[in-house]
């Protein structure tokens, strides 16, 4: 299957889904208080750059969640008790953690194998793909929008590259799944990576690409053993600074 076809049917989050999440990291981070009235949806829809029935979905599904209520007449106030909504938030969010830690395991099983075969079976097509993943994952991050498809896509395209269909099934199975840490998928936590975040993914990824492009098997497998290793530790360590903030009831920034 082709690999751009592959970016072209993830499904990019919705701009509901976006105003969603910064209101949600407003209100973890106290600029909005409980018992707040938000602003109206004309200045919301000024802030976000998007249109009322956007504004209008992001409203009720954060009503939705029960994080705030609509006052006929009055406007839209943040619950007073958020706290404890978010305290139902974070127990939904143990198990999706459980989920996401799951598919990581399972990665670091299937693709570190799957990196040294693709290093030493590739043929220029492949290679290419590989590559055109890669630098796609750059023009999303420059245009500073969600990298999870493309990265779906550049192990998809390792996998595709052993010449060895099971691999790539394996990896269509996980789906979205697999990129536990991007605001697309289903089992993430995160609001949104950093520059600095993906940067540092992509660093790894040019390691994993070299090796691959060297045809050093062992080092491809190296590679991808310290990428995705890396990635567990730090879906932890954001588990337990969320943790940390639900325990003490104060941000900690992850």
């Amino acid at each position: 299957m082709d690999i751009v076809t592959d970016l072209k049917v993830e499904r990019k989050p919705k701009l509901s889904e976006t105003v969603v999440a910064a209101i949600r990291e407003q209100l973890l981070g106290g600029l909005i208080q409980p018992g707040q009235k938000l602003p109206t949806e004309g200045q919301l829809t000024e802030t976000f750059g998007v249109s009322r029935t956007v504004i209008r979905e992001a409203l009720a599904q954060l009503a939705a969640a029960g994080l705030v209520e609509p006052r006929q007449g009055a406007g839209v106030f943040v619950i007073e008790q958020l706290s404890t909504a978010f305290g139902a938030l974070t127990s939904e969010m143990g198990t999706k953690n459980s989920i996401a830690l799951n598919v990581l395991e399972v990665r670091l099983a299937i693709e570190i194998e799957s990196a040294g075969l693709a290093a030493i079976r590739h043929n220029a097509a492949q290679e290419a793909e590989i590559q055109e993943a890669f630098f796609e994952f750059d023009m999303l991050l420059l245009k500073d929008q969600p990298t999870g498809p493309a990265d779906l896509a550049f192990h998809r395209a390792i996998a595709s590259a052993t010449n060895n269909p099971f691999y790539v099934e394996m990896l269509d199975v996980l789906g979205r799944r697999a990129i536990p840490c991007d605001i697309t998928s289903p089992w993430s936590t995160e609001v949104a990576q950093s520059g600095e975040y993906q940067r540092g993914l992509q660093r790894e990824h040019l390691a994993i690409l070299n090796a691959i492009s060297a045809g050093n098997a062992e080092a491809a497998r190296n590679a991808m053993r310290a990428h995705l290793t890396a990635s567990q530790r730090r879906y932890l360590e954001r588990i337990q600074a969320r943790h940390g903030f639900y325990e003490a009831g104060s941000v900690k920034e992850p």
